[in-house]
């Protein structure tokens, strides 16, 4: 089970810090991912991790301003975002890759277990 939390209203140019736990199961083996969702789009990767995290991944509009981390000891997956944009607001999910057939997986379909989602709203 993936829990995601964090989320929440911020100015532009404000920051927040996405969090991701898996619970009953060690996420080592896993390439994970964030993906955010506005109404009436498709969900898309907004970053993802390797499994030791040794090599990340992020979307144009992302990079230079996100982070994604993890902490395969505590079974949590991280975004740090920074120099929020009012186009940054959605509904934010973390997802496990389990079968790691490439790196980035950049398709929804090939992430398994998803979280319920955080909202996060930029106010310009």
């Amino acid at each position: 089970q993936l829990q995601a939390f964090g989320g929440g209203l911020v100015q532009a140019g404000g920051s927040l810090g996405l969090t991701c736990v898996v619970s009953g199961r060690f996420i080592r083996p896993y390439n994970m991912g964030w993906f955010r969702q506005t109404p009436g789009k498709e969900r898309e990767l907004v970053a993802a991790i390797r499994w030791d995290a040794e090599r990340t991944h992020y979307r144009d509009s992302a990079k230079g301003r996100f982070t994604i981390s993890r902490d395969n000891a505590k079974n949590t997956v991280y975004l740090q975002m920074n120099s929020l944009k009012p186009e940054d607001t959605a509904v934010y999910y973390c997802a496990a890759d389990q079968a790691r057939l490439r790196f980035p997986a950049t398709e929804r379909r090939e992430y398994n277990k998803w979280g319920q989602g955080t909202q996060v709203t930029v106010s310009s």
